[in-house]
């Protein structure tokens, strides 16, 4: 049996995959732009959006999550 942490997290994997494929599905050039765009950024910017998305989406997932 799997427990309710993996069960949501494979939910949020899953809400992942549609928004992306909706991104790409919507509107491929932009994509394209945007990738692009993110090979030319600097390694150390890349790594601070990814770092400050991450704590991010651990508040978002805490406030939702925390008892009332």
């Amino acid at each position: 049996m799997r427990s309710i942490a993996f069960a949501d997290f494979l939910i949020g994997l899953g809400i992942l995959f549609v928004l992306e494929g909706l991104m790409f599905a919507a509107s491929p050039a932009w994509m394209r732009k945007a990738m692009k765009s993110a090979i030319a950024t600097p390694d150390n910017i890349l790594r601070a959006v990814g770092i400050g998305s991450a704590v991010a989406g651990l508040i978002l997932i805490w406030v939702m999550r925390r008892p009332i």
